[in-house]
């Protein structure tokens, strides 16, 4: 059975999906695998394309921001293989009785952050259709070119390379939470720590990290559903290694605590999209992490890429086992926000 919200299971993936890929064609560098982002094709001269696809529903708090979050999730799924995003289509669909001021204030946020982004739109769909409940992205397309030794995708990581994130764990599920239960919230947690936890939804893009990090690393993964954890563990099952991470090292800020506390769910395996994971050979590393402090993007190396087990190490010293994350628990928690 599949699951009920969310992405597929890798289970389904490797089941219905990877073995029908179409026409095999030599010019594909990267296609559809577990923990990759986009992927690659190869151009003349030494170049490539690299594409990448999402959707985005319209889930009521996302809605004055949506044009935003259309463009940034899709955006950092370029980023993270370390090619600049460029080129945009988008199908937009809106369900009846949508007003015009809805469709001005989405394609007005997705216009100005192409534009702050340099990235031009250039085709898509956009139309009413009956059966949805909000605006929802059917699918954006960002495609971005540049050159084939600039690639870094979640399989370069290498045996001795340092594991560095930004930004710490479950910073989608902080911000969106906290927009989406704004009122429950005000009534448990300090005023200042909901404004801080609010705040994080715009911290929902990798775009910036990734194209401050791409110089010095050599693989990159953004950690979307399953959190962090989950993130890691596609990093290195895609790059055939071992990894060891400490939580004594993963930094949670104090809001992200305060809201996964709240919902009573795991951050380090809640979804994180603008968490981006790195992984660079050791005399990268600190380079890596002083240009992503010159840029004000917190940034940690929480472990090391091996040739052994997958595993945390936890605050106890226990290691325990990373396996893929089946059921992301953000969703149960969003969606309780809309009960009655």
């Amino acid at each position: 059975m599949l699951p009920q919200i969310g992405k597929i299971d890798r289970a389904s993936f490797d089941r219905t999906i990877f073995p029908r890929l179409g026409h095999s064609d030599a010019s594909v560098l990267i296609g559809p695998q577990h923990g990759v982002d986009a992927a690659a094709i190869e151009l003349p001269d030494g170049n490539v394309m690299v594409v990448a696809e999402d959707p985005t529903f319209g889930m009521p708090v996302l809605m004055p921001h949506f044009g935003w979050a259309i463009v940034h999730i899709c955006a950092s799924d370029v980023a993270v293989l370390g090619i600049k995003p460029r080129y945009m289509t988008i199908c937009l669909m809106l369900p009846p009785g949508t007003e015009e001021s809805v469709l001005e204030s989405i394609w007005g946020q997705v216009h100005e952050e192409c534009e702050r982004l340099e990235i031009a739109i250039v085709g898509g769909h956009t139309g009413i259709y009956p059966g949805i409940g909000y605006p929802l992205n059917g699918g954006c397309t960002v495609m971005g070119i540049g050159k084939k030794s600039q690639l870094t995708p979640p399989c370069n990581a290498r045996i001795g390379d340092r594991v560095i994130i930004t930004k710490g764990p479950a910073v989608q599920t902080t911000g969106t939470l906290a927009l989406q239960a704004e009122a429950a919230l005000a009534k448990a947690l300090p005023p200042d720590t909901l404004r801080k936890a609010m705040s994080r939804f715009h911290e929902m893009t990798v775009v910036e990290d990734a194209m401050i990090a791409a110089p010095h690393a050599n693989a990159m993964h953004d950690a979307t559903e399953g959190g962090l954890l989950n993130g890691i563990y596609e990093v290195a099952a895609a790059s055939g290694t071992g990894v060891t991470v400490y939580e004594d090292r993963i930094v949670i800020p104090e809001e992200t605590s305060a809201i996964c506390a709240y919902f009573q769910i795991d951050p380090l395996i809640s979804i994180s999209e603008g968490t981006l994971v790195i992984t660079a050979s050791p005399d990268k590393a600190d380079g890596l992490l002083n240009a992503l402090e010159r840029r004000d993007i917190p940034a940690w190396d929480i472990g090391e890429i091996t040739d052994g087990e997958r595993v945390m190490v936890d605050n106890q010293g226990n290691r325990k086992t990373l396996s893929p994350v089946a059921v992301d628990p953000f969703w149960n928690a969003y969606f309780s926000t809309l009960e009655g």
